[in-house]
């Protein structure tokens, strides 16, 4: 297999950017992480899967919570997206100087994402050097309804810049 052709078209995949978050019982261990590998899988019960580094801070605290929430970003938020490209720091009632609340499950919502989803986890299938999660989504909200087209109104990976490039 051609190495460039094999990275050039995968990295054809359009991708929305999401804050991942997770948070033990107590709260006093946050995790919080830019993530693309997002995508719905079932209507019914909703399931969304999530694809999360095995080393990355957030992938132990999804397994032992077993829940998680994907804060949707939106167009000009490619400062909150860059944010969390590094370890989250919790101080008080903000993640990274982003203030959240504590969904249903626990895990943070930033409450300057346009969109969230909060999920319990229902399965995990691990290879490689990623975990894919399935999550039930338990609770849902939107800051205020989009214009136009919902997929229109979220920060894509591209919008980053032309250097940014997740997978290939």
């Amino acid at each position: 297999m051609d190495a460039n052709a094999k990275k050039t078209a995968l990295r054809m995949i359009p991708y929305g950017l999401y804050v991942l978050t997770a948070a033990d019982k107590s709260g006093s261990r946050v995790a919080a992480a830019t993530v693309n590998w997002v995508t719905q899988v079932a209507f019914e019960p909703p399931l969304v899967v999530v694809g999360v580094k095995t080393d990355s801070h957030a992938h132990p605290l999804i397994k032992e919570t077993k829940a998680f929430a994907l804060n949707v970003l939106g167009k000009g938020q490619q400062t909150l997206a860059f944010t969390f490209f590094k370890p989250a720091e919790v101080a008080g009632d903000t993640v990274s100087g982003q203030p959240f609340r504590r969904g249903t499950t626990g895990a943070p919502i930033l409450t300057n994402a346009p969109a969230f989803v909060e999920c319990t986890l229902e399965t995990t299938v691990e290879k490689a050097d990623h975990s894919i999660f399935v999550g039930r989504v338990v609770e849902a909200g939107v800051a205020k309804a989009p214009d136009g087209r919902p997929d229109d109104a979220t920060l894509w990976l591209r919008d980053l810049g032309d250097k940014v490039f997740y997978g290939g």
